[in-house]
């Protein structure tokens, strides 16, 4: 393992750059995810139709094909328009944008799913009793909707979580410099790739058990008052 600790910078620096991937495709994933879920549960059948296509979409075809389609095509696409209509000229999406659009936008649909569920499982009547009282439906959300929805998607969040984290590896084939792109180059440079992968193995289940730390708080945290059977 001495090869290890001497590339230990390098490691360092691949597992920030994928935290930082992790967290910023969560937050696309969670945003995308949320107004998905609120298209499905609408009255809008347009909303429906949408928001079901992209669930389909993003379950019917592998993660890496996606991310592939999303950072060659669609930067092809922008530079096509931009060519059309003048508005702007050459643009190059960076691998990090890229792994952080790709992977959030494969979440999001997850993401969906879980929101959905986690709002059908609100009691309908206490919605009825927001409205009753008068509650504005932004207020509704947030006093009632919202800390409910929360406790309800926590189990499939986490799973989500968990999965997205791994997925960031696959950044490594579009060459962002993460976690495995730069335990890869030591290992080969070393002739140790195995030790290198080992140490990349123990690195994400760190980053699992800490998210597990976490998650447990927020579990309780929104789980305060109600009964456990």
């Amino acid at each position: 393992m001495e090869s290890v600790w001497n590339y230990r910078a390098l490691l360092f620096d691949g597992a920030m750059v994928t935290v930082q991937l992790a967290l910023g495709a969560l937050l696309l994933s969670v945003l995308l995810g949320l107004i998905g879920a609120m298209a499905k549960l609408s009255h809008n059948r347009l909303s429906q139709k949408l928001a079901g296509a992209y669930t389909t979409l993003i379950r019917g075809v592998p993660d890496l094909v996606l991310m592939m389609l999303l950072f060659y095509g669609g930067q092809q696409i922008l530079n096509d328009v931009g060519e059309l209509t003048g508005l702007w000229d050459y643009l190059e999406i960076n691998q990090f944008s890229a792994g952080i659009f790709s992977i959030g936008f494969v979440f999001g649909a997850y993401m969906t799913e879980t929101f959905r569920g986690a709002i059908l499982a609100i009691p309908r009547g206490q919605i009825e009793a927001g409205i009753a009282f008068g509650m504005t439906p932004m207020k509704i959300f947030r006093r009632i909707t919202w800390p409910q929805m929360v406790r309800f998607a926590l189990p499939s969040f986490t799973n989500n979580w968990l999965v997205l984290v791994k997925a960031t590896a696959l950044v490594s084939v579009i060459g962002l410099h993460d976690l495995v792109w730069n335990a890869s180059t030591a290992g080969r440079s070393v002739r140790e790739p195995f030790t290198f992968m080992f140490a990349v193995l123990m690195i994400y289940l760190l980053l699992t058990a800490v998210s597990d730390v976490g998650l447990r708080w927020l579990d309780r945290k929104y789980s305060v008052g109600v009964r456990q059977v």
